[in-house]
């Protein structure tokens, strides 16, 4: 029996570099930068055709398009190559060693590359960290460098053997500083070596194919003879030998063209005097036909910008998967949902052996699976996890556990949306409304949630509000005549005229759209749902500070802010003023306040008298002009029998002075106040006033007194 391994032959990368030539060849001169695959009979297969391998940039001719080969190049060369046409086909997993080599290293990092130090690969390698790499490959592990000093970036050479590799990464771990290890052998080099592993214990004989200089080919030969004696490495089916046995295995390197792998496998055959044609045998072997509609596990070798390339595990080809046959998400983009190493399965969607393609659909896979759990879900009402994905006409569609999920406009969001594609990008959670299995179309709600949360936390609060409560909330929205604050579920208002101690024309003066206020309960309308709140604090009244601040007796400084017929009103504080009655405004009569004082004067005043219930404080100029500078006074405007009733509210305007009967015992006009003191007349006790013939001759001008008046001498 003939059993054929199931990773013989080309891996990927090596695949790739080949098939590349032979399209570059096509459309002209080409030579490769060393040789493209370590297979003797693939080399003179090119160089028949005029392909030769050279060892440096300098050495290829200028006409010939330069072809870098799978194991990759060094940093230098890339340099050189500048000017040059050329096609890199370095295998993207020797790719991927570079960018980590020359990250780290730029880091300062110590590089250390376990593999064969005179590999391709391994030279390539070292250039991205200016060859500097400490190179080790022995089979018990041992490293010859002190590493103690350094924090150490370990990568290995894609073919090598992974036993070896992991005593050398223990031996580096217990010398070493530090150490971040990265397992870079090629998983297709990983699951030859296990397969040819496997295989070589169930043979009589192990038949390893492949070119003598190839080091993952030899890699094989050893793991297979460690099992199995009678192991032989030939390149050709005229190297095998003549030995008969009952169980031969067969493995095949990397680099071993499928023609080669054929032949030997024909041979063998007919040394066995079987019947079996090659077509059986290869059958036989578990190398597995495919066809459409199958999901078969792969591994991702190669992430593109438009698709991805996944080793399906014993095909003959690779799988092509789509970038749009990946995910439902428009916004990512293949390397955001896939990685080089990944195991997926897939769905084949096609299989093409004329052209050796196979096209596979990631998409349609997790649809199918993913339709069991909506179907779940809808049923259990469930709520899902989702991503918008883009606004169509009359809704959106939101992408769940793999299925897309129509959501009409009026479920989209708690309130009607008009731009749906506003939408677009956002996460939500839905729960299913309605399902088409026939048509396996099912529609999703944001909406109904949002409601039943809104409802939760109404009832949870009507069940704990009580009037003074506070809460902390966002102003949702404003208005001319306030701004609505969202308490947890509930709005409340907060009427413009507890925005501000100072009186405002619009909300917006004080609050916007989203700030957060700390308000408490003023009143509440269970019935009508309304609530009335308080932002204001008591503190920050201003004739609360006032009060704290304000004594009668102080000398203040004031601004005048109205004039009236009867005096001037004046700002002691923001929002508090004080009266300066006609009289005590000079220390002379004044027809009319504008005589003396404009609007925006600023001046010093005494407070007189304060009536905190009525929110009143009296203030006189005239009681802080000295007694050498006072002249006789002019007749009171204020007429006996009559008293000014005033108010310093702001909001209060007052045109005239108002009649009131009562005592006029207690106050005293202008003119019989003493000169020393000058209080506001209607402040001044009539028996503490002396009567005008007590005024000095010499203090009062004869012209501005009535001659009534004037003391006799």
């Amino acid at each position: 029996m003939v059993k054929l391994a199931k990773t013989a032959g080309f891996c990927y990368g090596v695949k790739r570099a080949v098939d590349g030539v032979y399209e570059e060849l096509l459309k002209g001169r080409i030579a490769t930068l060393g040789p493209v695959i370590h297979n003797p009979q693939m080399i003179a297969d090119l160089e028949s055709k005029g392909v030769f391998a050279y060892d440096t940039v300098s050495q290829i001719p200028e006409d010939c398009k330069v072809i870098i080969r799978a194991h990759g190049v060094g940093k230098r060369v890339y340099e050189e190559l500048e000017g040059r046409d050329y096609r890199d086909l370095t295998c993207p997993m020797v790719k991927k060693i570079h960018k980590i080599v020359e990250e780290h290293y730029k880091n300062g990092y110590k590089i250390v590359i376990v593999g064969d130090k005179n590999h391709p690969e391994v030279i390539g390698i070292n250039g991205w960290c200016n060859d500097s790499a400490y190179i080790v490959y022995n089979k018990n592990g041992e490293i010859d460098e002190d590493l103690s000093d350094f924090c150490v970036c370990v990568v290995a050479q894609t073919t090598i053997n992974r036993e070896i590799f992991g005593k050398i990464v223990q031996n580096i771990k217990k010398t070493c500083k530090s150490s971040i290890i990265f397992d870079t052998i090629c998983i297709a080099t990983r699951d030859r070596q296990k397969e040819a592993d496997s295989l070589s214990r169930e043979s009589d004989m192990m038949i390893v194919i492949g070119g003598k200089e190839s080091s993952n080919t030899q890699k094989l030969f050893e793991i297979a003879k460690n099992n199995c004696p009678n192991t032989y490495l030939v390149e050709t089916a005229a190297d095998l030998p003549k030995e008969r046995y009952n169980k031969i295995g067969i493995t095949a390197g990397a680099s071993t063209p499928g023609g080669i792998i054929e032949e030997v496998v024909k041979a063998m055959s007919e040394n066995l005097q079987t019947e079996e044609s090659f077509a059986e045998l290869f059958e036989k072997s578990g190398i597995r036909t495919l066809n459409n509609g199958d999901i078969v596990d792969g591994t991702v070798v190669e992430v593109r910008n438009n698709e991805v390339i996944v080793d399906l595990g014993g095909f003959k080809y690779n799988g092509q998967l789509a970038a749009d046959q990946i995910t439902d998400d428009p916004t990512l983009k293949p390397s955001d949902v896939v990685k080089e190493g990944d195991e997926i399965k897939v769905y084949v969607v096609g299989v093409n052996d004329a052209e050796g393609k196979v096209v596979l659909s990631r998409k349609k896979l997790v649809a199918m699976e993913s339709w069991n759990k909506i179907k779940a879900a809808y049923e259990e009402k469930k709520v899902l996890d989702g991503k918008i994905i883009k606004a169509v006409k009359g809704g959106v569609i939101a992408l769940c556990d793999g299925s897309q999920v129509f959501i009409p406009a009026r479920q989209a969001a708690e309130k009607f949306v008009q731009d749906l594609q506003t939408l677009v990008g956002q996460d939500v959670k839905l729960r299913l409304i309605e399902l088409d299995e026939r048509r396996r179309r099912v529609v999703g709600s944001v909406r109904v949630l949002l409601d039943e949360a809104r409802k939760e936390k109404e009832d949870k609060f009507w069940s704990e509000v009580a009037l003074d409560k506070v809460y902390t909330g966002a102003v949702k929205s404003l208005t001319s005549f306030g701004a609505f604050v969202d308490l947890g579920g509930v709005d409340g208002l907060v009427h413009i005229s507890e925005l501000s101690w100072n009186k405002i024309k619009h909300p917006s003066e004080v609050v916007k759209e989203g700030d957060t206020l700390e308000v408490y309960i003023k009143d509440i309308d269970e019935e009508k749902k309304k609530i009335s709140l308080g932002y204001k604090k008591a503190e920050d009244n201003p004739w609360t500070i006032a009060q704290n601040t304000l004594n009668v007796g102080d000398t203040v400084e004031v601004k005048i802010v109205r004039i009236m017929p009867f005096g001037a009103f004046a700002q002691i504080i923001p929002n508090v003023d004080g009266l300066i009655h006609i009289s005590q405004i000079a220390n002379r009569r004044i027809e009319k306040p504008e005589d003396v004082l404009s609007i925006g004067d600023t001046v010093e005043a005494k407070i007189t008298d304060i009536d905190w219930d009525n929110k009143k404080i009296s203030l006189s100029m005239r009681a802080l002009i000295p007694v050498e500078e006072e002249v006789a006074p002019a007749e009171e405007e204020v007429q006996e029998g009559e008293t000014l009733v005033y108010s310093t509210d702001p909001e209060v305007e007052v045109e005239e002075p108002i009649e009131v009967e009562e005592e006029v015992a207690e106050e005293a006009p202008a003119e019989e106040t003493p000169v020393e003191e000058a209080p506001a007349a209607e402040e001044t006790p009539a028996e503490e006033a002396p009567a005008a013939e007590e005024t000095p001759a010499e203090e009062a001008p004869v012209e501005e007194a009535p001659a009534e008046e004037t003391p006799a001498e």
